[in-house]
């Protein structure tokens, strides 16, 4: 009986060992890659994985952006990178939106496309960004959530690549330089949370909203911090704010270093110039990098777009967008 018990339990070792991860089964499931064939279990049998959720229009996941390139990059001997994309917003569902984003992010590590989050199920993910440390057993070692602790994350992917004898890793770790809205936020003077503009999640409206109608808006003559208004004829959506007629404004009360906006125009062939202002004058040196220095910019693609950029200090200050053309659809402010 025991000679019995023994063999069973050296044969449920065995069976354990070679049933396939659920979290490898949803990756190989998903009906859409970019910049690689579909992986699949076998093909990551032996290998340290990395997966990173990500949306591309996520601040947060930009931001860390630099660091998970570098270490694709670095590791590439022994270690997988895969980006998994899981939307947020309706128009990041869209294949060719993400593929055009991979291409302007320059990631070249395996994308796979996760619309109908089966992925995010399989891991009991709810953050993006996210990101699992997987042995080469197919086991998850470690997990990190948010911005930070990248010091931690790369002596973790050096470690499962000494356990699984990879014997070329490099010693030290990567240095990264980023710029755009890829850089570090100011944490020390950020005062302002995401804010949703559709009904669904929106906070801080400064005025009563009518939802699902166009309706013609009146912004206060003050706004409290973080509040936010619209000036002109706009319909309220349940995921984003539509600007129905020409000549509309959006404006926020904020204290960060950053302020970016989730927008696009609601028909791809159509885009939507726009000005912005900064307490009621052009940013000059405070502009961001998709406008110019009179605040002038256009609205061609559904993305983040970075309105400002300032020197310190950092103090309450409100931020304008001026629309000159209807059909700009507008999802949510961030700081940084």
């Amino acid at each position: 009986m025991t000679m019995a018990a023994a063999q069973f339990g050296m044969r449920g070792l065995t069976e354990a060992a070679d049933r396939e991860p659920r979290e490898f089964a949803a990756l190989a499931r998903a009906a859409a890659w970019l910049n690689s064939p579909r992986l699949t279990s076998a093909d990551l049998r032996g290998k340290v994985v990395v997966v990173d959720f990500c949306t591309y229009t996520c601040i947060n996941w930009l931001r860390t952006l630099p660091y998970v390139r570098a270490w694709a990059e670095k590791y590439r001997q022994g270690l997988v990178m895969i980006g998994v994309h899981t939307p947020e917003f309706p128009f990041e569902h869209d294949v060719e939106n993400v593929r055009r984003a991979v291409r302007q992010l320059k990631i070249e590590y395996p994308v796979v496309i996760d619309n109908d989050y089966g992925i995010w199920r399989a891991f009991n993910n709810q953050y993006w960004p996210a990101l699992y440390f997987i042995d080469a057993r197919g086991r998850i070692r470690e997990h990190q959530f948010g911005e930070g602790e990248y010091e931690r994350s790369e002596k973790t992917i050096q470690r499962l690549l000494v356990d699984a004898g990879v014997n070329d890793r490099r010693d030290g770790l990567v240095s990264v330089e980023a710029g755009g809205v890829e850089a570090p936020a100011d944490w020390g003077n950020l005062r302002s949370p995401e804010s949703y503009l559709g009904y669904e999640r929106a906070q801080s409206f400064a005025s009563r909203a009518d939802v699902d109608r166009r309706r013609v808006y009146t912004a206060p003559s003050r706004l409290a911090l973080n509040e936010w208004a619209l000036t002109g004829e706009w319909t309220i959506g349940r995921q984003a704010t539509l600007l129905s007629s020409p000549s509309g404004r959006l404006s926020c009360r904020f204290h960060a270093r950053d302020v970016h906006l989730v927008m696009g125009p609601q028909r791809r062939e159509m885009p939507v110039r726009f000005r912005v202002s900064l307490d009621g004058q052009p940013p000059r040196t405070s502009h961001g990098s998709d406008v110019d220095e009179s605040g002038s910019g256009t609205v061609v693609e559904q993305r983040l777009y970075q309105l400002i950029r300032q020197p310190r200090p950092i103090v309450d200050r409100t931020v304008e967008i001026e629309f000159l053309d209807a059909g700009v659809e507008t999802f949510a402010f961030t700081f940084g």
